[in-house]
């Protein structure tokens, strides 16, 4: 995580940061926090999910709040990445139900040889659907902020370097129409987000050369998609197009797919992937993607060439932070033009926090809202807790999906952390028999001396759901008894949660 203060309240702006601000107004700044002031005017730059939870909390304390947005409300998370990303998974993972349909008895037409018959996708219809869903989601978050009583502007914002004898700043705002207008504030909130990574040997032409945020553009199932990233982005669409019955071709320069993941998960994935058709191409790193007549070449850093009709680049995101008068207004960026902050959401500039991938501490929807809430409660002097990442749940939309909380395995295994861990295969629990899934397991970790859950691991359909009662322990610092003692329906699959925390009592 970048600049995290030893104590995360403190670290308050540096003297040249707060020149000619008023006495009262830099000993509030520099104790932490401001007393709740009904009126104080908020400006957000940035209407995702950091930006746009910042402002609910803004308003509920009496803030008056403008959310300054360009590409709608929502943005790139709800109009160009998680919401139409997991609406495209969300159709493939109907494709791979018909994999269990002969054992569950369920056969087509055709005989009963065994084959479930072939569903085929219509992109037309399912790009369609993906978008449409992904505005409406836009604009019902935008309805949302207006009946709130928040002013919504349609532009860019600028953050101008001086601070008012009052201790105000101000927003310059150039709005979609080219026009001008000012926004003073006493708090400022960027939540700017991410772009997609474009590499120089790569330039994405959004018809064969594409970014994840171009992918909705297709109307025809790819003949040949080549997705060059392995990665958590890369890996899902890989899975999904793969779903849909594209060929794929997966570009992997490590071991292994996923290789920020736990190792167990990542290995039975990639499996899972080579089972289903796809080449995982690992050890291999793109060097080039070029245009062909009606497709593209993507050339290996080893001399290899493979011919396809399309090339996802998803080699992660930049910071979209330039050109905002940032550093000029006294905020830190790291190398990579990430927002410095601490655990409450603040950067170094007076009255000035920050929210969201545009920070650099963890790429997921849920972090940045968090980020965006603690910020405006720590500004405006509400009863704030600083965030905690030990207790952040992750999943990877992948079929199984991957779900994830708290410490990882690897911590134990190297000692960081005093741990068990319990493994049990999904296959051996009565509901997934039912249901004919064969692949998956759930993980749990315990401290040694405590026994209290301390992370855990499912790899699951809808892990996403089932990781909800091991997050609960790990923030609530529940022990594997007190798990363990709850109640389960049988047969389910969160059955495997309370066997899991079974075998760990007196381990």
């Amino acid at each position: 995580m970048p600049w995290v203060s030893s104590d995360p309240t403190s670290a308050p702006p540096t003297a040249e940061h707060t020149t000619g601000v008023p006495e009262e107004a830099r000993r509030d700044h520099a104790a932490g926090a401001s007393p709740v002031r009904e009126g104080f005017r908020v400006v957000i730059l940035g209407g995702g999910p950091g930006g746009y939870e910042a402002a609910l909390v803004a308003r509920q304390l009496g803030a008056r709040v403008h959310v300054v947005e360009r590409q709608g409300m929502g943005g790139s998370a709800v109009l160009t990445d998680v919401v139409p990303s997991k609406t495209l998974i969300a159709t493939a993972e109907w494709l791979t139900v018909t994999e269990q349909a002969p054992e569950l008895g369920i056969r087509s037409d055709g005989g009963p040889d065994g084959d479930p018959g072939t569903l085929d996708a219509d992109m037309a219809v399912v790009d369609d659907r993906v978008v449409r869903l992904a505005k409406a989601q836009s604009q019902e978050i935008h309805g949302r902020l207006e009946r709130e009583g928040i002013k919504i502007v349609d532009g860019t914002g600028h953050v101008e370097p001086d601070i008012s004898r009052v201790g105000t700043r101000r927003v310059r705002v150039t709005t979609a129409a080219g026009e001008e207008m000012t926004l003073d504030a006493e708090i400022i909130l960027v939540a700017s987000g991410a772009t997609p990574r474009v590499l120089p040997t790569a330039e994405p032409d959004g018809e064969r050369i594409l970014t994840w945020a171009q992918m909705y553009n297709l109307t025809d199932l790819p003949e040949h998609l080549v997705v060059v990233g392995s990665g958590v982005t890369g890996a899902e669409f890989a899975g999904a197009y793969n779903a849909l019955g594209a060929k794929v071709t997966l570009v992997s320069s490590r071991d292994r797919v996923l290789p920020g993941e736990d190792e167990d998960a990542a290995e039975l994935i990639e499996g899972v992937f080579r089972r289903r058709g796809m080449t995982v191409l690992s050890r291999s790193r793109a060097a080039a993607v070029r245009r062909t007549e009606d497709g593209v070449d993507v050339e290996l850093t080893d001399g290899r060439i493979v011919s396809a009709s399309h090339c996802l680049v998803a080699v992660g995101g930049v910071p979209s932070t330039s050109g905002m008068g940032l550093e000029e207004a006294g905020v830190e960026l790291s190398e990579s033009g990430h927002i410095q902050v601490d655990r409450v959401s603040r950067t170094r500039a007076f009255r000035i926090y920050a929210a969201g991938d545009c920070t650099g501490v963890l790429p997921l929807a849920s972090v940045a809202a968090m980020q965006g809430r603690i910020a405006m409660w720590h500004a405006l002097g509400d009863a704030v807790a600083p965030l905690d990442l030990s207790a952040v749940t992750a999943n990877i939309f992948t079929a199984p999906e991957i779900a994830t909380v708290g410490v990882a395995q690897q911590q134990i295994d190297s000692g960081e952390i005093d741990g068990h861990v319990t493994h049990l295969p999904i296959a051996r629990n009565a509901r997934a028999k039912m249901l004919g899934i064969t692949e998956g397991f759930v993980k749990m970790f315990s401290d040694r001396a405590t026994g209290a859950v301390v992370g855990g691991v499912i790899v699951a359909p809808r892990a996403s759901e089932l990781i909800y009662p091991i997050a609960i322990a790990v923030t609530q610092r529940l022990t594997v008894d007190q798990v363990a003692n709850v109640f389960t329906i049988y047969p389910s699959l969160t059955g495997s949660i309370s066997e899991a925390a079974r075998t760990l009592h007196r381990a």
